[in-house]
């Protein structure tokens, strides 16, 4: 109730009207290539990760794919090769299970490269609650879960490197968490389950490590975007009243090409080096809400979600290796 209190006098009308105006910007482009560049997307074999696998390879990059199906991610291979002259390949994976999370973490933490770009794109829509063979509500993890424990996986590794950006595709959905995600229920064990509040739950939780996370890196980066209002194949098993109603949303939606220019800009144009801890509504920075810029709510998600996953016998081993925030940790 204290928190409501406190964010019900900091939200402004003018970043509603901020994000508005923000719809009706063009998309900034970046005319510099990536030749050598080694970029790393999560969910590429359709919508917006495809598209941005695409766009990145037509300027160069190298790729790696983090994808759920092998047949798609062949289909994809076979296409950037036959277009392209980059090193392309994939790592098959399901971010809704912890194991898998892991072993995505522990592959990319061996690779013998720098990671110069980290996209953080795979995501699901429910319009039921799901529970995943951990027991956890799918969307909180997919979203959330994953990029959380890949990038405390990579700390080290970044940090070694000194370089590189690490990019959330974000949504401006998180502001259906309007007083920011419950933390005594992240999980919607106890509160009634709706899409809308899961996936803004979700992603307000990302936003919200997103704080800490640019003050462990040392030189990395790390950002988030809205990738405008697109045509994705987001929530394509929420059954038949679902699918008329997304038809009719993609029908008034744009490409996700335009999402993907947004993410090469912000991957590649030298006027966002250095920049870390920003959210953008594609290519326009934007102000956050309150409880979006909440370091105390952040640290105590930080905890939680340790918490959350030490439980998971498959990988409590792992839990380990996932850092703990010293308790003098300056916010």
């Amino acid at each position: 109730m204290n928190k409501i209190r406190q964010y019900w006098k900091e939200y402004k009308w003018s970043n509603v009207f901020q994000m508005i105006r923000n719809m009706k910007q063009e998309v900034k482009k970046c005319e510099k290539r990536a030749d050598g560049k080694f970029v790393v997307i999560t969910g590429a074999t359709s919508g917006i990760g495809y598209h941005a696998a695409m766009k990145f390879a037509s300027m160069g990059a190298n790729l790696l794919t983090i994808n759920r199906n092998k047949e798609k991610s062949e289909r994809l291979k076979e296409e950037i090769l036959n277009k392209y002259p980059v090193e392309f390949d994939y790592y098959i994976s399901d971010l809704s299970i912890l194991e898998d999370i892991y072993r995505v973490g522990e592959f990319l933490n061996k690779l013998d490269k720098d990671i110069d770009i980290l996209i953080h794109n795979a995501g699901v829509y429910n319009t039921k609650k799901r529970i995943t063979k951990d027991g956890f509500e799918e969307t909180f993890v997919v979203h959330f879960i994953a990029p959380f424990i890949i990038n405390n996986m990579l700390l080290e590794k970044f940090n070694r490197q000194g370089k590189g950006r690490i990019i959330f595709v974000s949504s401006e959905g998180y502001r259906f968490a309007v007083w920011g995600p419950n933390l005594d229920d992240l999980m919607f064990e106890r509160t009634k389950y709706s899409g809308l509040k899961a996936y803004g739950s979700a992603k307000i939780c990302q936003i919200l490590t997103m704080h800490i996370y640019a003050k462990l890196l040392k030189g990395p980066t790390i950002i988030a975007m809205h990738p405008g209002m697109v045509r994705s194949n987001t929530g394509r098993d929420n059954g038949k009243l679902y699918k008329i109603f997304k038809k009719t949303l993609d029908k008034l939606s744009d490409s996700p090409e335009i999402s993907a220019e947004a993410l090469y800009y912000l991957g590649v144009s030298e006027e966002l080096e250095n920049v870390t801890d920003k959210f953008y509504h594609l290519t326009v920075e934007e102000e956050l809400t309150p409880p979006a810029r909440d370091m105390e709510v952040a640290v105590e998600l930080w905890k939680k979600t340790l918490e959350l996953v030490k439980f998971c016998e498959v990988v409590t081993c792992k839990n380990e290796k996932l850092l703990l925030l010293e308790e003098e940790f300056q916010v």
